[in-house]
């Protein structure tokens, strides 16, 4: 997610320094055991949230509520939502976010972060969703450093594991944020897949000490691995939590079509983390 994209676009872009990444996409099917580069071994399932039962699972997540002010108004982004803890609810196995808009023009939704709780380091993070569809609307799952109170984004480092706008169907995005390419998203990759929104689908990472290999249903889209490690271009040394949430607006979800009707819903079946 572009946590502070607009709010820190202007500062320091002259000093901004491309890292070197790889960039593969496959167009015939291969899944993480098929490529050589990422020399995984055989991963045992630490964590899960399968989102059974009658109501969210508090020891896994908790709740970003409110719409990012004072310190962050519009979510570092112009996002139009306010966060709630109501816009979502467990349903056949499976968490459902909503965006809402009241009589007065409104929007509300549903951030949740394992922030505190459950964090990573290194290994596969999955999750299978169906994105939520239509201009203005913005769902994503992703994860930021654990250090961020300390070490404040983008020096915590970012992961964009699957973000949607609905302004462009068709497409997914994958990101990487950190020091050396913030405010200049140059560590991207949008993958073109038609029909992505009619279904459930599987994004993933495949995360070292080496690099970070981004997976759509088991065929890499993108791999990120800087040639030279440094803190500048390298905060992934450290335990990451994760996030998910349905945005809507903003400068990367865009004007919100007049003809859309709400609530839209954002299904995610499960968050799966192999180490």
């Amino acid at each position: 997610m572009r946590l502070l994209g607009l709010l820190l676009s202007v500062i320091l872009l002259t000093n901004c320094q491309k890292e070197t990444s790889t960039l593969e996409i496959d167009t015939a099917p291969q899944t993480t055991a098929d490529a050589p580069e990422a020399n995984v071994e055989e991963r045992v399932l630490v964590w899960s949230d399968e989102f059974e039962g009658a109501s969210l699972n508090m020891d896994n997540w908790s709740f970003e509520l409110g719409d990012g002010c004072p310190f962050l108004c519009g979510w570092g982004n112009n996002e139009l939502q306010v966060y709630t803890d109501e816009n979502h609810k467990l349903e056949d196995g499976m968490l459902v976010i909503s965006a809402k808009k009241d009589s007065e023009g409104n929007y509300t939704s549903t951030r949740i972060i394992t922030k505190g709780k459950r964090e990573f380091q290194y290994g596969r993070i999955e999750t299978r969703v169906k994105v939520a569809t239509g201009a203005g609307l913005w769902p994503a799952f992703w994860a930021l450093g654990s250090s961020i109170d300390t070490t404040p984004w983008p020096d915590c480092g970012e992961i964009d594991i699957m973000e949607y706008v609905g302004r462009k169907p068709g497409e997914v995005f994958t990101s990487v944020h950190t020091r050396s390419s913030f405010g200049n998203t140059v560590n991207t990759q949008t993958t073109p897949y038609p029909n992505i929104e009619d279904d459930f689908h599987v994004y993933a990472i495949e995360w070292n000490d080496t690099f970070i290999e981004f997976f759509l249903d088991d065929n890499r889209i993108y791999r990120y691995a800087p040639q030279f490690q440094n803190q500048e271009n390298w905060p992934f040394d450290q335990p990451v939590y994760l996030l998910i949430n349905l945005a809507i607006g903003g400068n990367f979800g865009g004007a919100v079509s007049n003809s859309l009707d709400f609530p839209r819903a954002f299904y995610i079946d499960y968050v799966r983390v192999y180490q």
